[in-house]
């Protein structure tokens, strides 16, 4: 098995490791020839890095892992090399400029794509590039589902159809594990962050709702499982964002969940979603 992996940063290049593992020859495409380097982990052989989208073309399989913000830039530069292969999305977010998700940039980008999935779940990227046990949600058609078992087998992977909700979660996560980071500082005591939380997550949940998620997805490995992991600990870039802005620091590297939060305020105006807790903790935040 030939697996293309294209997006090298932490996440990116963990995919790659343990579809490594697992036997497969993975090319790992990044777009400066550089990979996230995790301390006390090697690179296995079996693993080709290149910043030539051509040599993705040949995989029976592609894992897209750019970050939401070179999502479109990234498909648009894969597209003359696609070759019909199932894509399983493993990138959480929202276009920043459109409010899109990933899958809707796809649709846009790769219009002849009929087989992909959404991967989504509770995972830091340093942890299961050291093979700690990670459970994802991966929700798509049979063909993508099969393929993204087969590539990541070394992932304790629920399958699921809804596609919507689990792109919903992970968005939503990141936007609700932001304001959890803002409120860890800001907040006035825990009552008042357990207030926020709950109803910033319940208005994330009338979204997808209103975009026909199936509720049973917002308490699988993407919804619930994902929200505990980011929502609580600083280990998650979009916490140690939210915390960083209530400091008045400007936020290291790339925080998903500011996209993510605009993008879910944007949307529920187009679907006359309330979300008043979001659009005061994107004020309270100068997100706006």
């Amino acid at each position: 098995m030939k697996i293309g992996v294209i997006g090298a940063g932490a996440w990116g290049t963990a995919l790659a490791i343990i579809c490594a593992r697992g036997g497969a020859d993975v090319v790992l495409w990044s777009y400066d020839g550089g990979y996230k380097d995790f301390d006390g982990v090697q690179m296995p052989d079996n693993i080709t890095l290149t910043n030539d989208m051509a040599n993705i073309g040949e995989c029976e399989t592609w894992l897209i892992v750019t970050p939401a913000a070179f999502f479109r830039e990234t498909l648009h530069k894969a597209k003359d090399v696609y070759k019909n292969q199932p894509i399983i999305i493993c990138t959480k977010g929202a276009e920043n400029t459109t409010g899109n998700f990933m899958s809707e940039i796809m649709a846009d980008e790769l219009p002849n794509v009929t087989d992909f999935g959404v991967l989504s779940g509770p995972q830091f990227a340093a942890e299961v590039a050291r093979g700690i046990p990670t459970g994802s949600t991966l929700a798509g058609t049979a063909r993508a589902i099969d393929a993204g078992r087969a590539a990541l087998h070394l992932l304790h992977i629920n399958p699921s159809n809804d596609v919507v909700g689990t792109e919903i979660c992970g968005v939503g996560k990141n936007a609700v594990a932001l304001i959890c980071g803002y409120n860890s500082i800001a907040a006035a005591g825990e009552n008042e962050r357990a207030l926020i939380f709950t109803r910033a997550w319940n208005e994330v949940m009338q979204i997808g709702l209103k975009c026909g998620a199936q509720m049973q997805t917002f308490l699988d490995l993407c919804g619930i499982g994902d929200l505990f992991l980011s929502a609580t600990s600083a280990t998650s870039r979009n916490f140690a964002g939210g915390m960083a802005i209530a400091r008045g620091d400007a936020p290291a590297g790339t925080v998903e969940g500011i996209f993510a939060l605009n993008g879910l305020i944007r949307r529920a105006a187009a679907l006359n979603v309330d979300v008043p807790v979001l659009i005061e903790m994107q004020h309270r935040m100068n997100l706006a």
